[in-house]
Order: structure tokens, then sequence, then C-alpha cells
């Protein structure tokens, strides 16, 4: 399966690809434990993912050719 990865703030310093082929991943949470696999960087900062343009808040199936941004937390004003 292939996925885009956009990141976003300090989380582009060790998160640099932004496409990458995956095998095995189904979900949003088994991506999560990937990414913290590949990137030991990301397993200690905060940060929230949005699949297709939509900010995940539970687990949720990840199809062919989605897009998934990783966002460091920010506030809105």
């Amino acid at each position: 399966m292939e996925i885009e990865i956009i990141s976003f703030g300090q989380i582009t310093e060790f998160i640099s690809r932004q496409k990458i082929v995956i095998d095995g991943i189904a979900d949003t949470d088994a991506l999560k434990q990937y990414l913290e696999d590949q990137f030991p960087a990301l397993k200690g900062t905060k940060y929230k993912l949005a699949l297709n343009k939509n900010i995940v808040q539970r687990n949720t199936e990840i199809t062919n050719q989605a897009t998934i941004a990783i966002m460091p937390p920010f506030s809105g004003g």
C-alpha cells in the first residue's frame, strides 16, 4: 500500500520522506507504531494524525493512496 506522509513543524526534522510504501498497515494505530519504530524520536513527541484532511480521534482504517499528515500540538485563537 502506498500512502503520502506530510509532516509539519518539528516533526519534519526526523521525517523527511513524503511518500512511503507500507505493507501490513491497516489502521492508524498500526501506522503510529510503525512510525515510532522507524523514527524513534517520534516516541517522545506529542502529535496528531490527520487522514485525508480529517484529524483522527480514534483508530481508523487506512486505504491505499491515503494522505496522512503528522502534526505537532497546535492551538487556535
